[in-house]
């Protein structure tokens, strides 16, 4: 499985969420947790917002705390709103077309967690995707394919219906193959406004998942949160320290949107 991270606020530098903190993305790519993997070292991206309305991507196989290019950029770059994500391969290879987020126009997405024995299954679910997308399907991962099923199914309309569809369509994929082992579906996506994340799983032991709380006792953990301005929301697979109460984790089959420095809950199932 893998760790991810996605920032939505005032603009800042990369650096100071995905670098700084004492448990950040980076650190967590060797010293995970709350994962089933400790080391999540099979590749590393993030995708930005800058001016233009297309994000920009920076993806590589190379473990994140190995990664002295993006330390460099890191530190120059700034956004309003990023996806990151540290790798923990499942069965598909270490490339970086299968590295995340995955991007498409305006869109980013990335995963945590597997569809079960993705190989039985990759056949029937490629063939679902749209045929005027499948084209700029780049890599082999069932992250990825899940991101083109969601477009297919309307995610530039309607996110969570699409999300929703998208779940939906692979549970019965699972269920008419005979594959009894859950589908883990710990996901997040933007249009370069606003971000949805769903923590989902067929058995209801999903991965974790948590959003800030409070940006204000964050900035008295570590001198690196004073650049974190107010506004600001962070969705991450696991806290950047270890003091929980600022964190608050997403609820079981559960959908979460930021808009406007907003955060709201609703419930989510496959549709």
């Amino acid at each position: 499985m893998c760790r991810w991270l996605a920032y939505c606020g005032p603009s800042l530098r990369l650096s100071d969420l995905l670098m700084r903190p004492d448990h950040s993305l980076i650190d967590q790519s060797r010293h995970a947790t709350q994962n089933v993997e400790t080391t999540n070292g099979d590749g590393f991206g993030v995708g930005w917002y800058g001016e233009d309305e297309t994000p920009g991507l920076y993806r590589d196989t190379h473990p994140a705390w190995n990664d002295d290019n993006f330390r460099h950029l890191a530190d120059h770059i700034h956004s309003r709103l990023f996806l990151s994500h540290i790798r923990a391969a499942t069965g598909t290879p270490v490339q970086d077309t299968n590295c995340h987020p995955f991007s498409f126009e305006n869109w980013l997405f990335q995963h945590n967690g597997s569809v079960p024995q993705f190989g039985k299954l990759k056949r029937r679910l490629m063939f679902d995707v749209d045929p005027e997308l499948f084209p700029s399907i780049g890599g082999s991962t069932d992250s990825e394919t899940l991101f083109f099923l969601a477009l297919t199914f309307g995610l530039r309309d309607d996110p969570p219906a699409a999300l929703a569809r998208t779940m939906g369509h692979v549970e019965r994929a699972r269920e008419a193959a005979g594959i009894e082992q859950p589908i883990q579906f710990s996901a997040c996506t933007t249009d370069g406004s606003r971000l949805w994340t769903v923590r989902y799983s067929s058995n209801n032991q999903s991965r974790t998942q948590y959003h800030s709380r409070h940006i204000h006792a964050l900035r008295d953990i570590h001198g690196s949160y004073e650049a974190i301005p107010d506004g600001a929301v962070i969705l991450l697979s696991e806290p950047l320290d270890e003091l929980s109460e600022h964190w608050e984790a997403v609820p079981e089959s559960s959908l979460l949107v930021v808009e406007d420095g907003t955060t709201t809950v609703s419930s989510f199932s496959p549709e």
